[in-house]
């Protein structure tokens, strides 16, 4: 049985530079971190301008006496990686993560969070909503990966029609549903379409695709019991 999975689109950093606001954390009462890249791009940040050494020795304890909050172990895996405590991990997306937030946070300062283009309003909206300040900075932008068509005409001539697909943001079905429309035809119905989180599944659903199956969490085990699922029934 075939599964395929589509991972986010190629990501690069953009031009703007977050060590600047970083290097000032007596500005803001705490961070946000809803996205792996924007931690890579983070740490990026600090190893092009040199400053890993200023931000350990110093910056990250300033940034640990504040709340550093962030969606998924994965996320927090890679800002625990820099030096930083989070919590917030289990919420499982952004809007749970708001609302976490939003029963937590009383500093009059603004949350400082780092992003990518693409990002969605529902954390800002919802924390801006109750009062608690929000100051985004874009850190990295999505575009589509050169070699997706090439990729995905290789798999489908090698394996042909998949059991299932899994995408892993809005992005990545945005850059790559034309294709698998043109590949899969009529037998699309066939493929069982699985979402990491509800932002993804809303995505698919808003293409009139059917969603098999949600991830219960953004984790490989909670998503390879959705595929499992998904592919034993049909739904979940």
């Amino acid at each position: 049985m075939k599964v395929l999975l589509l991972k986010d689109p190629k990501e690069d950093d953009c031009g703007q530079d977050p060590y600047i606001r970083l290097s000032h954390p007596e500005g803001y009462g705490g961070l946000i971190f809803t996205s792996p890249r924007a931690v890579e791009a983070v740490e990026l940040c600090l190893e092009k301008d040199n400053k890993t050494e200023v931000w350990r020795k110093s910056l990250a304890e300033k940034w640990n006496a504040k709340s550093v909050y962030v969606v998924g172990n994965a996320t927090a895996s890679l800002v625990n990686k820099i030096g930083l405590h989070t919590e917030g991990e289990n919420c499982g997306n952004a809007g749970k993560l708001a609302e976490y937030i939003c029963s937590r946070e009383s500093s009059a300062l603004p949350l400082l969070f780092p992003c990518g283009t693409l990002k969605r309003e529902i954390l800002p909206k919802m924390l801006k909503d109750k009062g608690i300040p929000v100051e985004s900075l874009t850190v990295y932008q999505t575009i589509p990966h050169p070699g997706i068509q090439g990729n995905l005409n290789s798999y489908y001539s090698q394996q042909g029609i998949p059991a299932s697909i899994t995408f892993f943001s809005p992005s990545g079905l945005t850059h790559s549903l034309k294709h698998i429309q043109e590949l899969s035809g009529d037998n699309i119905d066939q493929i069982k379409f699985v979402a990491i989180g509800p932002t993804t599944a809303h995505a698919l659903a808003a293409q009139g695709l059917p969603v098999s199956c949600t991830a219960e969490s953004p984790t490989p085990q909670a998503l390879a019991a959705g595929i499992r699922t998904a592919l034993q029934s049909h739904g979940c």
